[in-house]
């Protein structure tokens, strides 16, 4: 991967659809989702071909993964596997990352490592409303341990989600466990692990910003909102103390990165801050740079 050549960094885009046809996600919960976020239906689930084409065409790289519930939703996950092989078709456009459900304790810590080391996982995503788990919940400390060893990048779901939303109950989804002040236990019990705060995390922006302020290595992306939504707090830590810690992001194919980008140029962003947002933070914390 040529860091010279891109554009952005895409830390946040998600495989939707495996190459069964088959998706991670209810039926019931996709459609709350789509619905939600004003997607079209017929593009709800790109392929990983198709992702790959896309950022490839836009210049820019993409981190995907999917979101291993399995435990949760009694849905299986698109196979980690898919992704770091399609990462083999786009090296240009696609950093694979990897979700394990934390419910797999140390079987799921075996998974972590194998795929760091076999198929080149670089980070792993949790979302702890899907999955049903508070970050800070000993069940999963073996997978942040083998993630820690491995050198390899966390991120946790942060704030309200879409899915679910509008669904009758919710589709099921708790909302009380994506809090980021759960996250801030595991920052401190694992410091060298690199985590990745995603989304705006309303209705806890501001509990957002003092974690990533605090804690050295935890970073926020900017994923699953317009630009034009971000609370007014968020811009002012991106554009001053956070500056080198926020990433751009899109939440693909819930968003895309032609909109966000038409939604970011929009924001009163320093100029000598877009970069960094937009590539040379990604590529530094992803050691691409």
């Amino acid at each position: 991967m040529n860091i010279d050549e891109l554009v952005a960094i895409d830390v946040h885009t998600h495989a939707e659809v495996s190459a069964s046809g088959e998706g991670s996600l209810s039926k019931e919960l996709e459609e709350a989702s789509a619905e939600y976020f004003k997607v079209d239906h017929g593009h709800r689930k790109p392929t990983l071909d198709e992702i790959g084409a896309l950022y490839r065409s836009l210049k820019m790289a993409a981190v995907v993964f999917t979101v291993d519930a399995e435990s949760a939703t009694g849905t299986e996950a698109v196979p980690n596997e898919e992704i770091a092989e399609a990462a083999r078709r786009y090296p240009d456009a696609i950093i694979p990352f990897a979700s394990i459900d934390p419910a797999k304790g140390r079987a799921g810590a075996r998974q972590v490592r194998r795929l760091v080391e076999e198929h080149g996982v670089r980070g792993f995503k949790f979302h702890p409303n899907v999955q049903a788990f508070f970050p800070n919940d000993r069940m999963a400390y073996p997978l942040y341990e083998a993630i820690e060893e491995a050198g390899a990048i966390s991120v946790f779901h942060t704030g309200q989600t879409g899915i679910g939303a509008g669904a009758p109950g919710g589709g099921g989804i708790r909302l009380k466990y994506s809090n980021p002040m759960f996250v801030d236990d595991v920052a401190v019990d694992f410091p060298g692990m690199k985590i990745i705060l995603a989304h705006p995390s309303f209705p806890w922006q501001d509990e957002a910003l003092s974690v990533a302020t605090h804690k050295p290595q935890v970073y926020i992306d900017l994923s699953g909102w317009s630009p034009k939504y971000f609370p007014p707090q968020l811009v002012q830590y991106a554009n001053s103390l956070l500056q080198d810690k926020v990433l751009f992001g899109t939440d693909y194919p819930l968003l895309t990165p032609e909109r966000w980008l038409a939604d970011f140029d929009k924001l009163p962003i320093k100029d000598s801050v877009r970069p960094k947002i937009l590539k040379d933070n990604a590529a530094r914390l992803l050691g691409l740079a």
